[in-house]
């Protein structure tokens, strides 16, 4: 491990007491800081790895939160507009009953015998009646059949309008916890700011160390030899999508134009190919279709870590595109430079 500098020292001890002080909030799983007397850039990199993890866990439960909310409230406005129509239909059919009892009543309100027996043309007199009845018959059974339709779709939109009122409370909650999203990243941003130039391009080449040994492994194994090589139509256009993005910054809970974060990116990208995928990566997982790791294709979205937190656009040889972190811009790198949970596939 490569030890921080004694001259520069007090400046990275004081960044990770700062650290230290942010982990420990009941919020967050609480992670013991390195002792500053003995602090190593290597821990630096770890502690820095352990907040932006944190951070990005928790921005894809808030924008799931706001995903599901969103749709909730559709999904409301759909059933209230159903219910809205359902009224103009029903008052017509009433304006419809109401009319033909003006009209029956302007006729005297004969029975249909009666008239019969005094029309000039009894069988024109009676076909009248008889389709006047069936007229009326019918329109009553609308009318009955509309109520009842009304009625259950009201109970719908009453039980859609609580689940809609539940989850932006839990969006509320999320709301509330954005602030302290954004202190993970602030202190992971501080500590990298106590750092020296110096130090900053030995911590860069640490993680690409890193980086390399893992993607190292995961190639040894052979498993490139088995992935496809070739993308299906909707992932060339993807990727295609993706790569005009490299260069443009991480934004926490973006997707586009100008910044994205790691799922906005690759919802984005294949919402561009005519796909429409699940907004955050933890939803992509759960309900896009899964393929083997050696069977992927390049346009197949990798999924990284335990928890979903992060996800990526796999372009093939080994290679694939993403929104790494707060402060990082949209990059080609290796595909197993994180742990790998799982690969799915957006158009199978």
């Amino acid at each position: 491990m490569t030890r921080i500098p004694r001259a520069h020292g007090h400046r990275t001890a004081a960044a990770l007491i700062l650290l230290c002080a942010l982990t420990a909030t009941p919020q967050w799983p609480a992670r013991a800081a390195p002792d500053p007397g003995t602090a190593t850039l290597d821990e630096v990199r770890r502690q820095l790895d352990h907040l932006y993890h944190q951070a990005e866990a928790a921005t894809d439960k808030y924008n799931a939160a706001d995903e599901k909310a969103t749709a909730q409230q559709k999904k409301v406005d759909a059933l209230n507009g159903r219910v809205k129509r359902a009224g103009q239909q029903e008052g017509r059919l009433r304006a419809l009953l109401g009319a033909a009892a003006r009209a029956q009543y302007r006729s005297g309100g004969l029975p249909a015998e009666v008239q019969f027996a005094l029309a000039p043309d009894p069988e024109h007199a009676l076909d009248n009646a008889a389709l006047a009845r069936q007229a009326q018959q019918g329109t009553q059974e609308q009318l009955t059949a509309l109520e009842t339709t009304r009625r259950e779709l009201r109970t719908r939109t009453d039980a859609a309008t609580a689940e809609l009122s539940r989850l932006r409370a839990s969006r509320s909650a999320m709301d509330e916890n954005r602030d302290e999203i954004e202190k993970r990243i602030d202190a992971a941003r501080a500590l990298e700011s106590q750092l020296q130039a110096k130090e900053l391009r030995r911590l860069a080449e640490l993680e690409k160390r890193a980086r390399d040994r893992a993607q190292a492994e995961w190639v040894g194994t052979g498993i490139l030899n088995e992935a496809g090589t070739e993308a299906s139509t909707a992932g060339r256009k993807a990727i295609a999508y993706a790569a005009r993005q490299l260069g443009k910054p991480y934004g926490w809970g973006d997707e586009g134009p100008d910044s994205f974060d790691c799922s906005g990116l690759t919802s984005q990208a294949w919402a561009s190919a005519g796909v429409v995928i699940p907004r955050t990566s933890q939803e992509q997982w759960r309900r896009l279709p899964r393929v083997d790791v050696k069977d992927m294709r390049p346009g197949d979205l990798i999924i990284y870590f335990d928890d979903a937190s992060h996800v990526s656009l796999y372009t093939g040889s080994g290679e694939m595109i993403h929104a790494p972190r707060p402060g990082r811009d949209i990059v080609v790198a290796p595909a197993a430079s994180m742990e790998i949970l799982g690969v799915v596939r957006p158009d199978k």
